[in-house]
């Protein structure tokens, strides 16, 4: 075995001096026990601060289990029982994946996972995890899925057929079966899965935040979560991820003692070690143990016990100290002789612990995250834990029990097929119930109802209060205020200036003080409240902290001060935008987490939402979220002086792709209290699944009364403005009749509006229309076009199309993002006019807002240039 990264330890020059320290040490172990021992060590690291020594404690412990043997309690199950459905959770994943692919080949899914993860779920199902909709939440590691099919496939929730069409979500019902999703995946399996875990990263922060967002709750009073846990099953190279790290702190420091994570530490990522030149387990236990985080190791299993009891000298200890994971991958995907010989053979110490083991024992010597009693005892101390979140570090082994087929191996990550002789080492190994026929076959094995582990394994789900996972989406309806009793302001504002961004802080500030609606908003930003012109909902609802407020803020007389409680009700999340969609989400779902219907706003930087965290907002979509999400300082030329990182020209182009968002970009706030008022009522009354994305600008300007009617229009996405007939001939001949249709949106219709009087002026009639929403006239369209394509005789022409026929002559769209967003409805516009787009392709830039729309030929000038080129002029 290779050495060579083993560091020399240093030379003791005083060994008497010493053995004396470690001698009274012991002594105060022995006789004053374990916290006395404590207070001493920690009065001798002050003294070594004082002193200026330069030593802190290593973070890192031995590599050991922290619950030794004689603290671990006894197992309150029947481990035989236990050991038996493990198996059976075993092979039929393990048959459901080889099946799919054996069949088509193409279809893809893991074994390897689950089977290293195994025990750690089967241990959470039995004991820990509750059910029910008052119950524990439970975030699963996503390549662990085909295991807890397995299960729901013995609990009798899903059935043989369901089984044999994995991954075949579209050619599953005509087989009278459903289609099992790749990963967890609510939006395919709506009434199972309850979070969406299969991007890395987003389920180790989404579970944090809904951990603390279940604070949030209990401490509002509107919800009692005392008592409900959330777990999360997450791998080792997923913490990989700057989304796995990024709210350690936040969880420590809010003291979420419901909050427990299972790192599943098989030690390998799909090409190889995750850290084969270190250890991952150490790294892990610095890294949380740093951020606050109580650490539990679950490194070695029972059969390790005597060896730990004999071993009087630390050589095991030392021995694992020197062993780095890539060797201890290499002893995983190798037998029992060769562990003996690289193992236990590196010197005589070892070799006499060794001592009359058989190979076989030596190579069933179990790695922690593999022993039922060992999970059970780290579980239960995580659980009783108070004051502090937890990790529990597991090692284990990928591919456990697959033997040479994949065991440890580099390779086992991908591994979907076993050969006829791997499947029946396999069945060997877990002692399972068929023949080589059946197991050749990949037979799933399913106990009689009344047999001894069926009853157990129901009986237990009984006690713990219902089957997992299981989504449900009852909730009470919330009633919506009329939309003149919060914002007539906006839909009647005869002309007055003011943003949209500002219109919003002032509806949302009246719908918060609605009785029924005010209670279930949760304000949410990321450290720009004030930027938004927010500061004045610090005193009128207050910052939720779970401490309250514990120091006098330094604005304290001025009215805008900041202010925090315990029952305050905007979550400011600080600089954190995965942050801040991380508590949306776990908002935005509460309906169906929690059974109360919750609406979230979270405003921000409409450049740092799509474009940075699009990955949390799409997984917040497969959660069939519901809320709003407020894009403030839109499009690339409204933000004049903050330049290329700030501007946004493309999140409506990202938005359109996700198929549950409903994206508007409204000119004027009579536009904008629509869709917020019909966004409301679509969510809190009709109970859609659906979030809205709304676009607000910080640009002053005279807001119109909303036209009469156009409600719905404003909805569908486009409403006919106003009509700008010719002032004068423009020198063109009465006989040739020049006529033009302007489409703007957001920050540029007031530019079409200012065009459409310039060409007015210049002998052209102009049309023009607000566009509220692209994308949803281009999925109208699409609708349109697909019905027609199936020979649908009664399909309407779309939306668009039917708006435009109030108009003539060429139409021209300008909008403040890419040409791709006003490019989307080309295909439904009138087949017999032009279309020209105009858009703000490129990287923006530092200047003017008059200068930003020159440079990107969005202005009225450049409508006007474009305008008249098209009319021929």
């Amino acid at each position: 075995m290779n050495t060579s990264h083993i560091p020399t330890p240093p030379v003791d020059a005083d060994p008497q001096e010493t053995a004396e320290w470690t001698q009274a040490f012991q002594s105060i172990v022995a006789t004053h026990g374990a916290e006395r021992a404590r207070f001493v060590l920690d009065q001798l690291v002050r003294l070594a601060h004082t002193a200026q020594v330069g030593w802190s404690p290593e973070l890192a412990t031995p590599y050991v289990n922290t619950i030794p043997v004689d603290q671990q309690g006894s197992f309150p199950g029947d481990l035989a029982i236990e050991e038996k459905l493990a198996s059976l959770m075993r092979w039929n994943a393990l048959a459901m994946v080889a099946r799919a692919n054996g069949a088509y080949g193409e279809l893809g899914g893991h074994i390897a996972s689950y089977a290293s993860a195994a025990d750690l779920f089967e241990v959470g199902f039995n004991h820990f995890f509750k059910g029910s909709r008052g119950g524990d939440l439970v975030f699963f590691q996503p390549h662990s899925a085909p295991g807890v099919y397995a299960r729901a496939f013995l609990e009798g929730r899903l059935n043989e057929a369901d089984l044999a069409h994995y991954r075949q979500e579209i050619t599953a019902p005509d087989q009278g079966a459903r289609g099992l999703s790749s990963y967890p995946h609510p939006w395919l399996m709506p009434d199972f899965w309850q979070f969406p875990t299969g991007s890395m990263g987003i389920g180790p922060i989404s579970s944090i935040y809904h951990a603390r967002f279940m604070r949030y709750l209990s401490h509002r009073q509107l919800l009692d979560c005392a008592g409900r846990k959330v777990w999360g099953v997450f791998g080792d190279g997923e913490m990989d991820e700057p989304e796995s790290m990024s709210a350690l702190t936040l969880a420590s420091r809010e003291k979420l003692d419901n909050l427990v994570w299972v790192v599943n530490c098989n030690l390998q990522r799909l090409d190889g070690p995750v850290r084969g030149n270190g250890r991952i387990i150490d790294e892990l236990e610095k890294l949380f143990r740093g951020a606050g985080w109580n650490v539990i190791k679950l490194v070695w299993g029972s059969d390790w016990d005597g060896l730990f009891a004999r071993d009087t000298t630390g050589a095991l200890v030392q021995a694992f100290a020197n062993t780095v994971d890539g060797q201890m991958q290499t002893f995983a995907a190798k037998d029992g002789r060769f562990n003996r010989d690289s193992f236990f053979g590196q010197n005589e110490a070892l070799k006499q612990l060794a001592q009359g083991m058989t190979d076989e024992q030596i190579d069933r010597l179990k790695r922690g995250g593999h022993d039922i009693v060992k999970i059970h005892a780290a579980y239960s101390a995580a659980a009783q834990h108070s004051g502090q979140p937890t990790v529990i570090l597991a090692h284990t082994k990928k591919g456990y029990g697959m033997g040479q087929a994949g065991q440890g191996k580099m390779t086992t990550h991908s591994q979907k097929k076993l050969d006829e002789a791997a499947l029946i080492e396999f069945r060997n190994r877990f002692h399972l119930p068929l023949t080589d026929a059946q197991a050749a076959n990949l037979e799933f094995v399913k106990p009689a109802e009344d047999s001894a582990e069926m009853r157990y394994l129901h009986s237990k789900r009984t006690q713990l209060g219902g089957y997992l996972p299981r989504r449900e989406t009852a909730a009470d309806v919330v009633p919506v205020p009329a939309l003149a009793s919060y914002a007539a302001f906006a839909t009647a504002a005869a002309g007055k200036e003011m943003s949209t961004t500002m219109a919003f802080v002032r509806m949302l500030g009246n719908l918060l003080k609605d009785p029924s609606l005010g209670p279930r908003i949760v304000p949410i930003v990321a450290d720009e409240a004030r930027t938004f012109g927010m500061a004045n909902l610090f005193k009128q609802v207050g910052i939720y902290s779970s401490v309250g407020q514990r120091y006098e803020p330094e604005d304290i007389g001025s009215v805008l001060s900041y202010r925090e409680a315990m029952d305050g009700q905007i979550l400011e999340e600080g600089i954190s935008e995965a942050g801040a969609i991380a508590s949306w989400t776990a908002a935005a779902t509460s309906y169906s987490v929690h059974g109360l219907a919750m609406l979230p706003f979270y405003i921000y930087y409409s450049m740092f939402g799509f474009q940075r965290v699009g990955d949390a907002i799409w997984a917040a979509a497969d959660q069939r979220s519901r809320g709003f999400l407020l894009g403030a300082t839109s499009g690339r030329t409204t933000l004049g002086g903050e330049g290329l990182q700030h501007q946004d020209g493309s999140s409506h182009l990202v938005a359109s792709t996700i198929p549950n968002c409903k994206a508007y970009d409204p000119a004027f706030a009579g536009e904008m209290a629509v869709i917020i008022d019909h966004g409301m009522r679509e969510m809190l009354v009709q109970q859609k699944d659906v979030f809205y994305y709304v676009t607000l600008m910080n640009e002053n300007y005279a807001q119109p009364d909303l036209p009469a009617g156009v409600e719905a229009d404003v909805v569908n996405g486009c409403y006919k403005f106003a009509s700008y007939p010719r002032t004068t001939d423009g020198g063109y001949s009465h006989n040739s009749l020049k006529e033009i249709t302007l489409m703007g949106s957001g920050a540029i219709l007031t530019e079409v509006v200012k065009a459409a009087q310039l060409l007015a002026a210049q002998g052209v009639d102009v049309t023009v229309y607000s566009v509220t929403s692209w994308s949803e006239l281009a999925r109208d369209g699409r609708a349109s076009l697909q019905r027609q394509m199936a020979g649908d005789a009664s399909a309407p022409m779309p939306f668009i199309e039917r708006q435009l026929q109030g108009s003539a002559g060429a139409i021209i769209a300008a909008t403040d993002y890419v040409c791709a967003v006003p490019e989307s409805v080309r295909a439904f516009l009138p087949s017999d006019r032009s279309y020209l787009t105009l858009g703000t392709d490129g990287f923006g830039r530092s200047d003017t807002r008059a200068a930003l729309r020159g440079y990107f030929g969005v202005d009225a000038a450049s409508i006007v240039r474009a305008a008249l080129r098209q009319v021929g002029s």
